[in-house]
């Protein structure tokens, strides 16, 4: 008697102990439809897929002339998931993307393979080019792709 009372207690307080407040929080409003675009509206477009990739384009950089290879590698399989994630939300934008993804992605690929420096910067300036190219297929030339010359993070070999 004296067990069942005492799960019985425990069993009373988790079920007085449960929270109303629903899943999504409460900014969330509306019809399921309306709720769905509000949450697209929060992953944006494209310029949120820009801006990861700069950030792990630099990242790339420097870790190629860190020579810390298993950090480049990580940045460029990142930039190539932040581009294919954007393109879920901008199909539009493929058509610009394919030659990245498809020919420029993959021989970054094969130049960090070689762990060479001089490879990678070749390889890289090939990169920026191509920043640059599909930018201007976008109509946005005046985002204009350099490489670093200051490293804004605190990861180095």
């Amino acid at each position: 008697m004296r067990y069942f009372l005492i799960l019985l207690s425990l069993t009373l307080f988790a079920a007085c102990n449960q929270k109303t407040e629903t899943v999504q929080g409460k900014w969330i409003k509306g019809t399921e439809q309306e709720k769905l675009e509000i949450i697209e509206n929060q992953f944006r477009g494209f310029d949120n897929t820009m801006v990861e990739t700069g950030y792990r384009y630099q990242e790339l950089f420097w870790a190629g002339q860190d020579e810390n290879w298993e950090y480049a590698d990580y940045q460029l399989e990142k930039i190539q998931k932040a581009i294919e994630n954007g393109l879920e939300r901008r199909p539009k934008r493929t058509k610009s993307a394919k030659h990245f993804l498809d020919v420029t992605l993959p021989e970054m690929g094969k130049a960090l393979a070689k762990r060479d420096t001089a490879v990678f910067n070749k390889n890289f300036k090939v990169l920026t080019n191509s920043c640059v190219s599909c930018h201007a297929m976008e109509r946005v030339p005046f985002f204009t792709v350099k490489t670093p010359t200051e490293r804004q993070s605190p990861i180095r070999r």
